[in-house]
Protein backbone atom coordinates (compact mmCIF):
# COMPACT_ATOMS: atom_id res chain seq x y z
CA UNK A 1 0.00 0.00 0.00
CA UNK A 2 1.91 3.54 -0.95
CA UNK A 3 1.75 5.81 1.32
CA UNK A 4 -1.35 8.69 1.85
CA UNK A 5 -2.45 11.45 4.47
CA UNK A 6 -5.25 10.58 7.04
CA UNK A 7 -7.54 13.22 7.94
CA UNK A 8 -11.10 13.17 10.64
CA UNK A 9 -13.08 15.49 10.05
CA UNK A 10 -15.57 16.51 12.56
CA UNK A 11 -18.28 17.51 9.68
CA UNK A 12 -19.71 16.78 6.33
CA UNK A 13 -18.60 20.11 5.56
CA UNK A 14 -15.01 19.87 6.85
CA UNK A 15 -15.02 16.30 5.34
CA UNK A 16 -15.75 17.78 1.65
CA UNK A 17 -13.59 20.70 1.67
CA UNK A 18 -10.23 18.09 2.56
CA UNK A 19 -11.86 15.87 -0.47
CA UNK A 20 -10.17 17.40 -4.61
CA UNK A 21 -11.21 17.85 -7.56
CA UNK A 22 -10.07 14.28 -8.86
CA UNK A 23 -10.88 10.59 -7.65
CA UNK A 24 -6.92 10.49 -6.75
CA UNK A 25 -6.59 13.34 -4.82
CA UNK A 26 -8.86 11.43 -1.85
CA UNK A 27 -10.79 8.76 -0.83
CA UNK A 28 -13.69 8.79 1.79
CA UNK A 29 -12.81 6.13 4.94
CA UNK A 30 -16.19 5.20 6.27
CA UNK A 31 -16.43 1.19 6.93
CA UNK A 32 -13.04 0.54 4.92
CA UNK A 33 -14.16 -3.08 3.84
CA UNK A 34 -13.52 -2.39 -0.03
CA UNK A 35 -11.52 0.94 0.09
CA UNK A 36 -9.09 -1.10 1.76
CA UNK A 37 -8.60 -4.07 -0.47
CA UNK A 38 -8.84 -1.91 -3.84
CA UNK A 39 -6.06 0.14 -2.49
CA UNK A 40 -3.96 -3.13 -0.90
CA UNK A 41 -4.11 -4.51 -4.34
CA UNK A 42 -2.98 -1.25 -5.98
CA UNK A 43 -6.16 -0.49 -8.09
CA UNK A 44 -6.29 3.11 -6.71
CA UNK A 45 -3.36 4.92 -4.77
CA UNK A 46 -5.19 8.03 -3.01
CA UNK A 47 -2.86 10.75 -1.84
CA UNK A 48 -5.83 11.24 1.07
CA UNK A 49 -7.80 9.43 3.47
CA UNK A 50 -10.79 11.07 4.51
CA UNK A 51 -11.95 8.88 7.93
CA UNK A 52 -15.37 10.54 8.18
CA UNK A 53 -16.69 7.85 11.12
CA UNK A 54 -16.07 10.55 13.78
CA UNK A 55 -19.18 13.06 11.89
CA UNK A 56 -22.50 13.36 14.14
CA UNK A 57 -25.51 12.62 13.13
CA UNK A 58 -24.92 10.01 10.11
CA UNK A 59 -25.05 6.87 12.01
CA UNK A 60 -28.73 7.40 13.01
CA UNK A 61 -32.07 5.70 11.52
CA UNK A 62 -35.59 7.48 12.00
CA UNK A 63 -38.72 6.91 10.82
CA UNK A 64 -42.31 8.67 10.82
CA UNK A 65 -45.28 8.08 9.16
CA UNK A 66 -45.27 11.23 7.25
CA UNK A 67 -41.64 11.38 6.01
CA UNK A 68 -41.25 7.60 6.13
CA UNK A 69 -37.79 6.04 6.37
CA UNK A 70 -34.03 8.10 7.40
CA UNK A 71 -31.05 6.56 6.98
CA UNK A 72 -27.85 7.71 8.06
CA UNK A 73 -24.98 7.16 5.16
CA UNK A 74 -22.83 6.00 8.75
CA UNK A 75 -25.72 3.07 9.59
CA UNK A 76 -24.24 -0.03 9.64
CA UNK A 77 -25.92 -2.64 7.61
CA UNK A 78 -26.35 -4.81 10.27
CA UNK A 79 -27.75 -2.07 12.12
CA UNK A 80 -30.52 -1.29 9.62
CA UNK A 81 -31.33 -4.89 9.34
CA UNK A 82 -31.84 -5.12 13.10
CA UNK A 83 -34.02 -2.06 13.42
CA UNK A 84 -37.35 -2.57 14.84
CA UNK A 85 -38.99 0.76 12.57
CA UNK A 86 -37.24 -1.34 9.57
CA UNK A 87 -37.91 -4.80 10.32
CA UNK A 88 -41.86 -3.54 11.06
CA UNK A 89 -42.63 -1.77 8.13
CA UNK A 90 -39.77 -2.55 5.38
CA UNK A 91 -39.98 -6.39 6.23
CA UNK A 92 -38.62 -7.36 2.51
CA UNK A 93 -35.85 -4.49 3.38
CA UNK A 94 -34.70 -5.92 6.45
CA UNK A 95 -34.18 -9.57 4.75
CA UNK A 96 -32.19 -8.10 2.01
CA UNK A 97 -30.15 -6.03 4.23
CA UNK A 98 -30.19 -9.12 7.01
CA UNK A 99 -28.86 -11.94 3.87
CA UNK A 100 -26.21 -9.36 2.84
CA UNK A 101 -22.40 -9.98 2.77
CA UNK A 102 -21.40 -12.27 5.35
CA UNK A 103 -21.97 -11.43 9.57
CA UNK A 104 -18.46 -9.86 9.56
CA UNK A 105 -18.92 -7.36 6.98
CA UNK A 106 -22.16 -6.65 7.88
CA UNK A 107 -21.14 -5.22 11.12
CA UNK A 108 -18.26 -3.16 9.54
CA UNK A 109 -19.81 -2.06 6.37
CA UNK A 110 -22.20 0.84 6.56
CA UNK A 111 -25.15 1.35 3.87
CA UNK A 112 -23.95 4.21 1.87
CA UNK A 113 -20.16 2.44 1.38
CA UNK A 114 -22.46 -0.57 -0.15
CA UNK A 115 -24.09 1.71 -2.70
CA UNK A 116 -20.43 3.20 -3.57
CA UNK A 117 -18.63 -0.57 -3.65
CA UNK A 118 -16.66 -1.03 -6.77
CA UNK A 119 -17.24 -3.83 -9.66
CA UNK A 120 -16.44 -7.06 -8.78
CA UNK A 121 -14.94 -7.24 -12.09
CA UNK A 122 -11.89 -9.47 -11.96
CA UNK A 123 -10.54 -7.52 -14.94
CA UNK A 124 -10.91 -4.29 -12.90
CA UNK A 125 -9.74 -5.77 -9.45
CA UNK A 126 -6.83 -7.14 -11.58
CA UNK A 127 -5.47 -4.01 -12.72
CA UNK A 128 -6.96 -3.47 -16.24
CA UNK A 129 -9.36 -0.23 -15.80
CA UNK A 130 -13.19 -0.10 -14.91
CA UNK A 131 -13.71 -1.51 -18.34
CA UNK A 132 -11.37 -4.38 -18.60
CA UNK A 133 -9.49 -3.09 -21.60
CA UNK A 134 -5.90 -3.66 -23.16
CA UNK A 135 -4.45 -1.67 -26.00
CA UNK A 136 -7.93 -0.30 -26.73
CA UNK A 137 -9.44 -3.56 -26.89
CA UNK A 138 -11.91 -4.88 -23.96
CA UNK A 139 -10.47 -8.16 -22.69
CA UNK A 140 -14.23 -8.85 -21.42
CA UNK A 141 -15.87 -9.81 -24.32
CA UNK A 142 -12.71 -11.55 -25.75
CA UNK A 143 -12.37 -13.36 -22.21
CA UNK A 144 -13.96 -15.03 -19.69
CA UNK A 145 -17.12 -12.79 -18.93
CA UNK A 146 -19.08 -15.53 -17.47
CA UNK A 147 -20.25 -13.25 -14.43
CA UNK A 148 -20.42 -10.13 -16.38
CA UNK A 149 -23.81 -8.28 -17.85
CA UNK A 150 -26.14 -9.36 -19.93
CA UNK A 151 -28.25 -6.25 -20.18
CA UNK A 152 -26.85 -2.84 -20.88
CA UNK A 153 -23.74 -4.19 -22.18
CA UNK A 154 -23.64 -2.71 -25.47
CA UNK A 155 -20.56 -1.49 -24.18
CA UNK A 156 -17.94 -0.31 -23.10
CA UNK A 157 -18.82 -1.15 -19.48
CA UNK A 158 -19.68 -4.60 -19.13
CA UNK A 159 -19.31 -5.06 -15.19
CA UNK A 160 -22.42 -5.55 -12.94
CA UNK A 161 -23.21 -3.50 -10.65
CA UNK A 162 -22.22 -5.13 -7.34
CA UNK A 163 -24.72 -3.88 -4.13
CA UNK A 164 -27.40 -6.35 -3.37
CA UNK A 165 -29.38 -3.79 -1.42
CA UNK A 166 -29.52 -1.09 -4.18
CA UNK A 167 -32.68 -3.14 -6.17
CA UNK A 168 -34.92 -3.09 -3.40
CA UNK A 169 -34.06 0.24 -1.90
CA UNK A 170 -34.85 1.45 -5.97
CA UNK A 171 -37.88 -0.62 -5.59
CA UNK A 172 -38.98 1.14 -2.71
CA UNK A 173 -38.67 4.72 -4.32
CA UNK A 174 -35.52 5.33 -2.39
CA UNK A 175 -33.11 8.69 -2.98
CA UNK A 176 -30.24 9.70 -1.79
CA UNK A 177 -28.84 13.53 -0.13
CA UNK A 178 -25.44 14.34 -1.50
CA UNK A 179 -23.24 16.81 0.22
CA UNK A 180 -21.00 18.69 -1.80
CA UNK A 181 -19.08 22.09 -1.78
CA UNK A 182 -21.87 23.92 -2.78
CA UNK A 183 -24.99 22.28 -0.02
CA UNK A 184 -26.61 19.21 -0.20
CA UNK A 185 -28.53 17.60 -3.44
CA UNK A 186 -30.94 14.81 -3.36
CA UNK A 187 -30.68 12.61 -6.25
CA UNK A 188 -33.47 9.27 -6.66
CA UNK A 189 -31.40 6.16 -6.15
CA UNK A 190 -32.06 4.74 -9.59
CA UNK A 191 -30.27 7.69 -11.36
CA UNK A 192 -27.04 7.83 -8.56
CA UNK A 193 -25.93 4.59 -10.55
CA UNK A 194 -24.59 5.52 -14.06
CA UNK A 195 -23.07 3.43 -16.60
CA UNK A 196 -19.51 4.69 -17.59
CA UNK A 197 -18.17 5.42 -21.18
CA UNK A 198 -14.60 5.98 -19.86
CA UNK A 199 -12.01 5.28 -17.64
CA UNK A 200 -11.99 8.73 -16.00
CA UNK A 201 -15.50 8.14 -15.18
CA UNK A 202 -17.13 6.31 -12.08
CA UNK A 203 -20.25 4.50 -12.08
CA UNK A 204 -22.19 6.77 -9.53
CA UNK A 205 -23.18 10.16 -10.03
CA UNK A 206 -21.04 11.29 -7.41
CA UNK A 207 -18.18 13.83 -7.96
CA UNK A 208 -14.91 13.39 -6.65
CA UNK A 209 -15.80 16.14 -3.98
CA UNK A 210 -18.89 14.68 -2.71
CA UNK A 211 -20.43 12.36 -0.17
CA UNK A 212 -23.40 10.93 0.38
CA UNK A 213 -25.19 11.79 3.90
CA UNK A 214 -28.44 10.93 3.54
CA UNK A 215 -30.78 7.60 2.33
CA UNK A 216 -34.40 8.33 2.26
CA UNK A 217 -37.39 5.68 1.62
CA UNK A 218 -40.61 6.94 1.25
CA UNK A 219 -44.03 5.50 3.42
CA UNK A 220 -44.68 2.63 3.12
CA UNK A 221 -47.51 2.41 -0.14
CA UNK A 222 -49.07 -0.78 0.53
CA UNK A 223 -47.52 -2.22 -2.19
CA UNK A 224 -46.24 -5.88 -2.44
CA UNK A 225 -42.66 -6.19 -2.19
CA UNK A 226 -40.16 -9.06 -2.45
CA UNK A 227 -36.46 -10.06 -3.61
CA UNK A 228 -35.09 -13.63 -5.17
CA UNK A 229 -31.94 -14.07 -5.20
CA UNK A 230 -29.80 -16.95 -7.64
CA UNK A 231 -26.47 -17.52 -5.97
CA UNK A 232 -24.02 -20.18 -6.72
CA UNK A 233 -24.34 -21.45 -3.25
CA UNK A 234 -26.12 -20.77 -0.24
CA UNK A 235 -23.58 -18.98 1.92
CA UNK A 236 -22.16 -16.17 1.44
CA UNK A 237 -21.51 -15.35 -1.92
CA UNK A 238 -21.99 -12.99 -4.51
CA UNK A 239 -25.40 -13.04 -6.42
CA UNK A 240 -24.90 -14.63 -10.42
CA UNK A 241 -28.97 -12.70 -10.52
CA UNK A 242 -31.32 -10.63 -8.08
CA UNK A 243 -34.97 -9.61 -9.01
CA UNK A 244 -36.47 -6.81 -6.50
CA UNK A 245 -40.06 -6.36 -7.01
CA UNK A 246 -43.14 -3.71 -5.80
CA UNK A 247 -46.13 -4.23 -7.45
CA UNK A 248 -49.41 -1.82 -6.48
CA UNK A 249 -52.37 -3.77 -6.61
CA UNK A 250 -56.01 -3.08 -7.43
CA UNK A 251 -57.99 -6.09 -5.93
CA UNK A 252 -56.31 -9.24 -7.61
CA UNK A 253 -55.02 -7.47 -11.07
CA UNK A 254 -51.39 -5.29 -10.50
CA UNK A 255 -52.04 -1.88 -10.98
CA UNK A 256 -48.50 -0.82 -10.84
CA UNK A 257 -44.97 -2.39 -11.09
CA UNK A 258 -41.59 -1.98 -10.08
CA UNK A 259 -39.22 -4.71 -11.00
CA UNK A 260 -35.76 -4.22 -10.40
CA UNK A 261 -32.46 -6.54 -10.99
CA UNK A 262 -29.08 -7.29 -9.78
CA UNK A 263 -26.28 -8.49 -10.50
CA UNK A 264 -27.18 -8.31 -14.31
CA UNK A 265 -26.40 -5.14 -15.56
CA UNK A 266 -23.52 -2.15 -14.76
CA UNK A 267 -26.69 -0.31 -13.03
CA UNK A 268 -29.27 -1.67 -10.91
CA UNK A 269 -31.78 -2.61 -13.98
CA UNK A 270 -35.29 -1.61 -13.82
CA UNK A 271 -37.50 -3.79 -16.31
CA UNK A 272 -39.34 -1.83 -17.97
CA UNK A 273 -40.42 -5.19 -20.14
CA UNK A 274 -41.69 -6.50 -17.02
CA UNK A 275 -43.67 -4.05 -15.70
CA UNK A 276 -45.35 -3.68 -19.13
CA UNK A 277 -46.40 -7.47 -18.80
CA UNK A 278 -47.72 -7.25 -15.58
CA UNK A 279 -50.00 -3.72 -15.57
CA UNK A 280 -53.56 -4.65 -15.66
CA UNK A 281 -53.01 -8.06 -15.38
CA UNK A 282 -54.10 -10.81 -12.84
CA UNK A 283 -51.34 -11.86 -10.62
CA UNK A 284 -50.50 -15.40 -11.44
CA UNK A 285 -48.05 -17.98 -12.09
CA UNK A 286 -48.67 -17.38 -15.98
CA UNK A 287 -48.41 -13.59 -16.31
CA UNK A 288 -45.13 -13.82 -13.41
CA UNK A 289 -43.61 -16.06 -16.08
CA UNK A 290 -44.87 -14.18 -18.87
CA UNK A 291 -43.34 -10.69 -17.32
CA UNK A 292 -39.89 -12.76 -16.49
CA UNK A 293 -39.87 -13.73 -20.10
CA UNK A 294 -40.34 -10.22 -20.84
CA UNK A 295 -37.84 -8.82 -18.66
CA UNK A 296 -34.64 -10.98 -20.53
CA UNK A 297 -36.09 -10.36 -23.93
CA UNK A 298 -33.15 -7.74 -24.79
CA UNK A 299 -30.55 -9.70 -23.16
CA UNK A 300 -27.25 -10.09 -24.48
CA UNK A 301 -24.84 -13.24 -23.58
CA UNK A 302 -21.34 -12.06 -23.87
CA UNK A 303 -20.06 -15.82 -24.80
CA UNK A 304 -19.82 -17.37 -21.64
CA UNK A 305 -22.71 -16.06 -19.44
CA UNK A 306 -25.47 -17.30 -21.51
CA UNK A 307 -26.51 -19.39 -18.05
CA UNK A 308 -27.46 -15.84 -16.71
CA UNK A 309 -30.47 -15.01 -18.73
CA UNK A 310 -32.29 -18.18 -17.31
CA UNK A 311 -31.71 -17.59 -13.94
CA UNK A 312 -32.30 -13.91 -14.28
CA UNK A 313 -35.74 -15.13 -16.16
CA UNK A 314 -36.29 -17.58 -12.87
CA UNK A 315 -35.32 -14.71 -10.28
CA UNK A 316 -38.02 -12.62 -11.90
CA UNK A 317 -40.89 -15.20 -11.87
CA UNK A 318 -39.80 -16.01 -8.40
CA UNK A 319 -39.87 -12.52 -6.74
CA UNK A 320 -43.01 -12.01 -8.31
CA UNK A 321 -44.68 -14.88 -6.93
CA UNK A 322 -43.44 -14.55 -3.63
CA UNK A 323 -44.26 -10.49 -3.82
CA UNK A 324 -47.62 -12.12 -4.16
CA UNK A 325 -47.85 -13.47 -0.97
CA UNK A 326 -46.48 -10.21 0.62
CA UNK A 327 -47.63 -6.94 1.99
CA UNK A 328 -44.52 -5.02 2.63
Amino acid sequence: MKAFEYATPKSAQQAVGLLGNNWSDAELLAGGTDLLALMKDDIISPRRLVNVKQITGLDSISYNARAGLRIGALVRIADFADHADVRKYYPTLARVTDDAASPQIRNLATMAGNLCQRPRCWYFRNGFGLLGRQNGKSLVTAGDNRYHAILGNDGPAYFVSPSSIAPALIAGGARVKIHGPNGDREVPLDRFFVIPKSESEREHDLRPNEMIVEITVPPPSGARTAQYEVRQKAEFDWPLATASVALAMDGNKVRNAMIVLGHVAPVPWISNEARQALVGQPLNEQTAAAAASAAVRPAKNLGKNGYKIRLTEVAIKRAILRAAKNSG
